[in-house]
């Protein structure tokens, strides 16, 4: 029999909890799409000919399906899962940049998505950027002056900083769109991969900033595929499969178990992955989970809902 890739014990980052301030209760996103969108591989015969003539099937694609959990002040959630699993549009429902199909989600106050992406223009520098994301974010021009050292000290990106954001590899831009949302230390922030990519000292400040935050009584949500990530800069982690929740509790216990499932996958032992995922599920179900936290009352809808 195998042995899990990482059987040593251990232990999570443990912090004190506060009041919820995210709350998701039964969400579901569902997309209709063509099947030619979602088939990549074997067709019939049938099939390829309905598609030139334009009659493919509209399908449904369950991108999130049935989510429920509560996030509290104080808590760095993980969001796990390969690539397709629902992570990303989790994410976007929460910022309240989707509508969900079905379900609703509460919170506090307005989440910070990385917050200036839309403002960020490739052909400005860095240093631009930041000033320009920064009023984006409200703040007046004498702020964005005592703002600006900090932020370029948590992106640690050097001198390019003075060079267009269009010269930036992907990891530089990432570390500089993090810097200045968590700037504002924001009572909900939002990351998309973004802590996955740069060298030990970036991540380093990352991990700093996000317990900075933590220690504030603010909530921070994480994307990765990466279960390294989750473990080393979350408390808790919720592992999605196919927009479906498979787990959700202490960060290094589900990135074990996350890695152990992609692990077997990645060899070929389909059955046993398969297992592990049944398992899993078995966790959660066992577990009591109550969206409808009654200290809940003052949240805030993220999404309109018809009359």
């Amino acid at each position: 029999m195998s042995e899990s890739p990482d059987d040593a014990p251990k232990k999570g980052i443990e912090v004190p909890l506060g009041e919820p301030t995210v709350s998701v209760r039964r969400l579901s996103v569902h997309y209709r799409v063509s099947s030619s969108e979602v088939e990549r591989g074997w067709v019939s015969r049938r099939e390829r000919l309905a598609r030139r003539l334009g009659w493919n099937r509209i399908v449904t694609v369950r991108a999130v399906n049935d989510v429920s959990f509560v996030a509290r002040a104080g808590e760095s959630i993980g969001i796990v899962g390969h690539n397709g699993s629902g992570k990303s549009t989790l994410l976007r429902v929460i910022a309240g940049l989707e509508t969900p199909t079905t379900g609703d989600v509460l919170a506090t106050s307005t989440p910070t998505f990385l917050g200036v992406n839309a403002a960020l223009m490739p052909e400005l520098s860095g240093m631009e950027n930041i000033r320009l994301g920064l009023l984006a974010m409200g703040h007046t021009p004498r702020e964005v002056r005592k703002i600006v050292p900090d932020v370029l000290q948590l992106a640690g990106i050097g001198d390019a900083i003075h060079r267009p954001m269009k010269t930036y590899s992907s990891g530089m831009g990432a570390r500089l769109r993090f810097a200045i949302a968590a700037s504002d230390r924001p009572e909900i922030l939002l990351i998309d991969e973004a802590l996955a990519t740069g060298d030990v000292a970036s991540k380093e400040r990352s991990e700093a900033r996000m317990a900075e935050i933590r220690r504030q009584a603010g909530t921070v949500f994480l994307v990765s595929h990466a279960a390294q990530t989750i473990e080393e800069m979350c408390t808790r982690a919720i592992w999605l499969h196919q927009g479906e929740m498979i787990l959700d509790g202490p960060a290094y216990e589900v990135a074990r178990a996350y890695r152990w499932w992609a692990w077997n996958l990645a060899k070929g032992e389909v059955a046993k992955a398969n297992g592990l995922l049944e398992d899993a599920r078995a966790q959660l179900r066992a577990t009591v989970v109550h969206p409808e936290d009654p200290t809940t009352d003052r949240h805030i809808s993220r999404h309109a809902h018809p009359s």
